[in-house]
């Protein structure tokens, strides 16, 4: 009779937090080969693999484990986080974190070996535990006491709820969209956001919030899910993004099934990417744009849907995966345009330039589909001309690879931002006046690239002709507490990335500003939104959404005497 297998480990769950889940149970790891899988977790979150890893450990308590699945895996060891993807090896030791979806079912491989140390060895553990443990109670006390807070401003707005319906606030064309400053002082910041409102009609024509799982309900009166925003009978889909978990995808939004044709337009890469052409629909393309300069990406997150009574455009800020869209701040704005009257096919806009010029940037394979409205028609750039953007308010900003000089220097990145600015007049309350820059991920900075980006910020004229004059930038980002205290814990990081050598350089001192979003209840909801604005007081002079982190990979850089602007990355 064979030896019973002999335990060399175990694998404890961790909460995104990092500590214990108690309810999950731990995995045993024997010696020899172990997989783990959705088989060992009990859930059925499909980006798990039944045979996710597998661990193949020695009688001394080493482990080398193997991605088998086709999602990439985190394994975390002391301040190292290494990504892997399929079939990727790497070894690891007792105390080391394994993320079987990045950001999500997490796990510290902890050796038998490890509970029979020496007592001194054992003493100076208790101790660091204690310690340890100390600080994970103060961080709990916090975010109790930031829940707590939630509750009790969520039971005082809704006993506010008898508030006259002049207290309203509400959106009317050429009015301000903020009440007079007595009226806000009067009922409050957070009580004037919680008793905001929009009429109907004009729903589609503002910037919106996205719905967050765990905020006060208040909070997500006017905010959106995914379902809101891809529905009815759309005839053709055009998804933009940067990263696309297509399983969440088809079961966080069915209607997707039901669309005919769907473009996909992505920057994943690897195991993702054949991930995505095993498990798309038939009906489905998958098109990742050239990218002709080293370390860009297409990051832009837009979707294009055709319907029979015209097209809706959507500029926003999340991946399409799961915590993008439950867990985290983000934007959306979008906008429906009718079809083109038969006389009009001809007349344009600057927002149907800006897009035409976009969607011919990224190059899709173009494809034929029959409408009922129009009949038979290929699906390329030059379709989106028959839509009516002449009710447009905003214009589009977009990013495109490449190094642009000449006549298009000022088409892409910040310098098309710059072009904008330049054609508007503002009141002489913003002159001066500061600017924000307001995004999740920090690139490599230097001051020269920073006054080039203000430069393009502070642009615009005053009603006198003169220049609208520099403003002094303020970064705004979450620091290790926010995260800490946040609503997904430690986890929330992983969307706020940055080498602490880019964080940590003296002059960026000066610029640093808080997080914080208390008047829409999203303090502890990790900002993935990237937003800049110029503001005085209340009053906006400007506001944009986009995709853009605050990178020159981003924006771009201007080179060779400020004649060529090189962009690495695709945004909008």
């Amino acid at each position: 009779m064979a030896g019973s297998p002999v335990k060399i480990g175990l694998l404890i769950p961790l909460q995104k937090n990092l500590l214990v889940d108690y309810s999950v149970s731990n995995i045993p790891i024997f010696q020899g080969g172990n997989v783990i899988g959705r088989n060992n977790l009990a859930i059925s979150d499909k980006r798990v693999s039944r045979k996710h890893v597998s661990l193949h450990t020695t009688v001394d308590g080493s482990a080398e484990i193997v991605v088998e699945g086709p999602n990439p895996v985190i394994v975390k060891s002391g301040d190292q986080r290494k990504k892997l993807s399929t079939q990727d090896k790497a070894l690891i030791v007792h105390g080391d974190i394994i993320e079987l979806i990045p950001g999500n079912y997490l796990f510290k491989y902890v050796t038998v070996g490890s509970e029979h140390a020496s007592s001194s060895k054992t003493d100076s553990s208790f101790l660091r535990k204690e310690k340890r443990h100390s600080v994970e109670e103060s961080s709990a006390v916090k975010r109790n006491r930031h829940i707590l807070e939630d509750e009790a401003l969520e039971r005082t707005l809704l006993d506010n709820d008898n508030l006259e319906q002049d207290d309203v606030v509400a959106i009317t064309p050429g009015h301000s969209q903020l009440k007079p400053p007595e009226v806000l002082a009067s009922c409050g910041n957070t009580e004037a956001s919680r008793h905001f409102s929009v009429p109907k009609d004009r729903l589609s024509l503002i910037f919106r919030l996205m719905r967050v799982q765990g905020i006060p309900a208040w909070a997500n009166s006017c905010s959106v899910a995914i379902r809101d925003v891809i529905q009815g009978n759309v005839l053709v889909a055009v998804l933009s993004n940067y990263m696309v978990d297509i399983d969440w995808l088809m079961s966080g939004c069915p209607d997707l099934r039901k669309i005919p044709h769907v473009l996909v337009i992505h920057g994943e890469s690897g195991a993702t990417v054949d991930h995505l052409k095993k498990n798309r629909p038939a009906n489905w393309i998958l098109h990742k744009p050239p990218l002709p300069i080293s370390y860009g990406t297409h990051h832009s997150k837009a979707m294009l849907l055709v319907y029979p009574q015209g097209v809706r455009v959507v500029v926003h800020t999340a991946n399409l995966i799961y915590v993008d869209w439950n867990n985290k701040t983000q934007g959306l704005w979008m906008q429906d345009f009718p079809w083109k009257d038969q006389q009009n096919l001809n007349k344009g806009s600057s927002f149907e330039n800006d897009l035409v010029d976009y969607l011919n940037a990224l190059k899709w394979p173009e494809f034929n589909v029959h409408l009922p409205v129009v009949g038979n028609v290929n699906i390329n750039p030059s379709f989106f001309k028959n839509f009516d953007y002449s009710s447009s308010k905003v214009r589009l900003i977009a990013s495109v690879p490449g190094y642009h000089k000449g006549t298009n220097l000022k088409n892409w990145g910040h310098m098309k931002l710059r072009g904008v600015l330049e054609e508007c007049i503002f009141d002489k309350e913003f002159c001066k006046s500061p600017l924000v820059y307001q995004f999740s991920s920090l690139g490599s900075l230097d001051e020269r690239w920073l006054a080039e980006l203000a430069v393009s910020m502070s642009s615009g004229i005053l009603n006198d002709g003169s220049p609208l004059g520099s403003g002094k930038p303020l970064i705004i980002w979450p620091t290790v507490e926010d995260v800490r205290c946040s609503l997904e814990g430690y986890a929330a990081g992983n969307a706020i990335p940055s080498p602490q050598q880019n964080v940590e350089k003296d002059f960026l001192k000066k610029y640093w500003a808080r997080w914080k979003a208390n008047h829409v209840g999203r303090c502890r909801a990790m900002p993935h939104i990237k937003s800049y604005t110029r503001y005085n007081g209340q009053n906006l002079a400007w506001f944009l959404l986009t995709s853009a982190n605050l990178s020159k990979a981003a924006w771009g850089a201007l080179q060779k005497n400020n004649s060529q602007l090189m962009i690495r990355s695709y945004e909008v």
